[in-house]
């Protein structure tokens, strides 16, 4: 269940519209989890339901790397996929590349995060996923 938000300058007349949407895609894809999933097909899987979430944050006031330039931070949490320096390069790699894109930014204005989530650290449904 990868969580992504994204914090920028940008105001928000410059942010793409749907933004939070591709980003999910883009995440679904980059992480290798499902944006979004039936049950039923899960259970043909063999594995539970994932679902990727993000927030949008515009028209903050920030500064990356000393500059109020107009700029992005990304913090990307996610149970699994985001543990090894390895599999941070190749995640940072296509979400700088998703990133740049979209936000008409230069690399050296986007500064991300990752965080390897545990299943008892995120609640859902009453209980936490370790028990769903």
């Amino acid at each position: 269940m990868p969580f992504l938000e994204l914090d920028t300058n940008l105001p928000a007349g410059r942010v793409p519209a749907g933004l939070e949407k591709r980003l999910c895609a883009a995440a679904a894809a980059i992480l290798g989890k499902p944006e979004d999933s039936e049950p039923g097909l899960q259970r043909l899987l063999s594995c539970p339901p994932q679902r990727v979430n993000a927030t949008v944050r515009p028209g903050l006031a920030m500064a990356v790397n000393g500059s109020t330039e107009p700029c992005a931070q990304l913090l990307v949490s996610s149970i699994g996929v985001v543990g090894t320096a390895e599999e941070n390069r190749g995640h940072s790699a296509r979400l700088f590349e998703f990133l740049t894109k979209e936000l008409g930014l230069d690399q050296d204005r986007i500064i991300m995060r990752f965080l390897p989530l545990e299943p008892w650290q995120i609640g859902k449904k009453g209980t936490v996923v370790t028990f769903l």
